[in-house]
C-alpha cells in the first residue's frame, strides 16, 4: 500500500471540514456579510445566520450546526443567555463548539463567555486568518469527537 501524501491528507481533511454547518448569530449585517464571504472563499457552503437572538433556538433545532459563531451583545437577548440555551440543547457527552466574536474587550466578558460554555473567544475586529484557523480547529475537534463517540458506541457491545 502506498502511503497517502500530506497534500492529499490535507485536501481530504479540508473537504470534510467544508461540509460543516455553521450558524452565525450577529446583529451587525456588515460582520455577517464579511463572515459569510470569508467562509465561502474557504469552501464552506452550509452557513446560516440570524440577527435575532429570539430565533436562535428554532434555527439551531432545524439547522443542527457543527459550529456557532456568537456575538455577546444582541438586541432582545444577550449572547450569554443564548449560550446557556444552546448548552441545554446539547447532550452532556457531545461537543458543540461556540466561538464568541465580540467587540467587548473586557476580561469579564471573556471569562463569563468561556465559563458559560463557549469554546473560544475572539475580539472584533478580528483578523481573517486567525478567525479561519480558530474555526478550522474547532471543527476538527468537533469531528474528531464525533468519530470517537461513534467508535465508542461500536465497541460497547463487545465489552
Amino acid at each position: 500500500m502506498i502511503p497517502e501524501s500530506a497534500a492529499l491528507r490535507d485536501a481530504r481533511r479540508r473537504a470534510s471540514l467544508q461540509k460543516a454547518r455553521i450558524l452565525i448569530v450577529e446583529d451587525d449585517s456588515s460582520i455577517v456579510l464579511l463572515l459569510e464571504w470569508i467562509l465561502k472563499q474557504e469552501g464552506y457552503e452550509q452557513v446560516s445566520s440570524t440577527s435575532d437572538g429570539r430565533r436562535v433556538g428554532e434555527i439551531f433545532d432545524a439547522f443542527r450546526p457543527d459550529l456557532v459563531l456568537l456575538d455577546l451583545h444582541l438586541p432582545h437577548r444577550s449572547g450569554l443567555s443564548i449560550l446557556e440555551e444552546l448548552t441545554g440543547k446539547v447532550p452532556d457527552d457531545a461537543y458543540l463548539p461556540v466561538l464568541v466574536l465580540t467587540g467587548d474587550i473586557s476580561t469579564q466578558a471573556r471569562e463569563k463567555a468561556l465559563s458559560s460554555g463557549a469554546k473560544d473567544f475572539l475580539r472584533k475586529p478580528f483578523d481573517q486568518v486567525e478567525v479561519l484557523l480558530r474555526i478550522e480547529n474547532l471543527l476538527e475537534t468537533r469531528f474528531l469527537h464525533r468519530r470517537l463517540e461513534g467508535r465508542k458506541t461500536e465497541l460497547e457491545p463487545e465489552g
